[in-house]
C-alpha cells in the first residue's frame, strides 16, 4: 500500500481546491477556525506533516528537504484528483508553498505564505534542535511551544499536545528541510497571485521575513496582523480569514467586475463610497453572490436576467432598486419597447397598480437617458 499524507478534505468536491498546510510542530487541527469558513466556497484540503497528526512518520527520514515535502503534497493531490489547486501554508506548511510556486507553477493557481519565510534564519538553529529531539524527544521542546507560537496569555492546548506526541524522527527530518531551505533567490520567479500574512507579534519569523518575500514576488501583496504570533490562524482567525478570502474568492472579484458591467462604474463607486464598518460585510455578500455567482451562471443570457430580475422587482414594488435595473437593463442590450413589453407583462401577472408604478419609473429613467443624448 502506498503511503500518502494524512490529510482533512471538507467542502464540495466540484469546488475550486484549496490545499492548507501546516506549520512544524501542528497537525491540520491549526486550521480549526478557518478551514470551516473556506469550505463553504471552495473544496479544502488540510494536511498533516510526516510524524504529525495522523501522517506516517516513514514519509521523511534525515536529510530530508522542503522538496520532499512538496513532493508528498503532489502525491497527496495527485491521489485525489487535484490537478491545479489554490495554496496557503503557515511556516514550514509556508515554504512548501513557496517551493511549488518555483518549481511546479503550472500546479499552483494562487498562493498564501503565512508567518513564514524564503529562509529560516540559517542552517545552524535547525540542526541544533534536529539533534537535541533526536537526542531527547519532544517533551521539553513542546513546554516552550507558547513562547514560540502564542502571544503572552494565549494558547491552544491541543496544538501544544500534538507537538507533544510528533514523531520525534519526522520532526528532526523537518529541522533538516527548514535548515536546507533557501529560496530567495528565485522568489522572483513566482507567477501565482500571492499574498504574504505576517504576525506581527511573531518572534520566529518576523515581519520583516514576509516583507522580504512581498518585495520580491511580482505584485504580491503583504497583510500584517496585530496581537497575532507565529501561529495566526489558531490565535487571529478570522483576520486570517478575511484575508484569505479576498485573495482566494475569485467569485468576489469576478463579482465587483460584473456588478460594474451591468450597473455602471458611477453607480458602484457611489455604493462604494457609502460603505461603513456596519455595511461592508453587506455589501460583499452582494458582490460575491448576487453578482459573482447568480449573475455570472450563463444559464441565462444578461438580456435575460434583466428581464427575469424587473418582474421581481416590480413584485415585490422595489421601484428605486426598479430604476436602477432599468438602467442596467438598457446597459445588458434592451431596447425601450423590450422593457416597455416586460412591464405590459407584469401588469397582468403582478396586477395593474404595481405595474403603473413601474411604467413611471420606467419612463422617467429612459427619459433622463434621453435627455443625456441630446446633451
Amino acid at each position: 500500500m502506498t503511503l500518502t499524507l494524512n490529510h482533512l478534505s471538507e467542502g464540495p468536491d466540484s469546488a475550486p481546491p484549496l490545499l492548507l498546510g501546516p506549520s512544524l510542530g501542528t497537525s491540520y487541527a491549526l486550521w480549526d477556525q478557518v478551514a470551516p469558513e473556506l469550505s463553504i466556497g471552495n473544496r479544502v484540503i488540510r494536511w498533516d506533516l510526516p510524524g504529525h497528526g495522523g501522517s506516517p512518520a516513514e514519509l521523511i527520514g534525515p536529510g530530508a528537504t522542503v522538496a520532499d515535502l512538496a513532493d508528498l503534497v503532489l502525491a497527496l493531490a495527485d491521489s485525489l484528483g487535484v490537478e491545479r489547486f489554490a495554496y496557503a501554508g503557515v511556516s514550514l506548511g509556508g515554504a512548501v508553498g513557496l517551493h511549488l510556486a518555483v518549481h511546479r507553477p503550472e500546479r499552483v493557481s494562487s498562493l498564501a505564505v503565512i508567518c513564514s519565510s524564503a529562509h529560516f534564519n540559517g542552517a545552524q538553529p535547525w540542526e541544533e534542535r534536529a539533534a537535541r529531539v533526536r537526542e531527547e524527544g519532544l517533551g521539553r521542546l513542546a513546554e516552550s511551544a507558547d513562547a514560540r507560537w502564542f502571544t503572552p496569555g494565549f494558547t491552544v492546548p491541543g496544538l501544544v499536545r500534538d507537538h507533544r506526541e510528533a514523531d520525534p524522527g519526522a520532526y528532526a527530518a523537518c529541522c533538516d528541510a527548514l535548515a536546507a531551505f533557501d529560496l530567495r533567490d528565485r522568489l522572483g520567479e513566482i507567477s501565482a497571485p500571492t499574498l504574504l500574512i505576517a504576525g506581527r507579534e511573531d518572534p520566529a519569523t518576523p515581519p520583516a521575513h514576509l516583507r522580504e518575500i512581498a518585495d520580491a514576488v511580482p505584485g504580491a501583496t503583504l497583510t500584517e496582523i496585530p496581537g497575532a504570533s507565529h501561529l495566526a490562524p489558531a490565535e487571529r482567525p478570522e483576520a486570517v480569514l478575511t484575508a484569505l478570502r479576498a485573495h482566494f474568492d475569485g467569485g468576489a472579484r469576478r463579482g465587483m467586475a460584473v456588478r460594474r458591467e451591468v450597473l455602471g462604474d458611477a453607480h458602484v463607486d457611489r455604493a462604494q463610497g457609502r460603505q461603513t464598518p456596519f455595511t461592508a460585510r453587506f455589501q460583499d455578500f452582494i458582490s460575491r453572490y448576487a453578482w459573482g455567482e447568480i449573475w455570472t451562471d450563463e444559464t441565462l443570457s444578461r438580456r435575460e436576467r434583466s428581464m427575469v430580475t424587473l418582474t421581481a422587482l416590480v413584485a415585490h414594488g422595489h421601484y428605486e432598486e426598479l430604476a436602477m435595473h432599468v438602467r442596467a437593463a438598457r446597459r445588458n442590450g434592451l431596447t425601450p419597447d423590450e422593457i416597455g413589453a416586460v412591464l405590459l407583462q407584469t401588469a397582468v401577472y403582478c396586477g395593474v397598480p404595481a405595474a403603473n408604478s413601474a411604467f413611471a419609473t420606467a419612463q422617467r429613467v429612459l427619459a433622463e437617458e434621453t435627455d443625456d443624448a441630446a446633451e
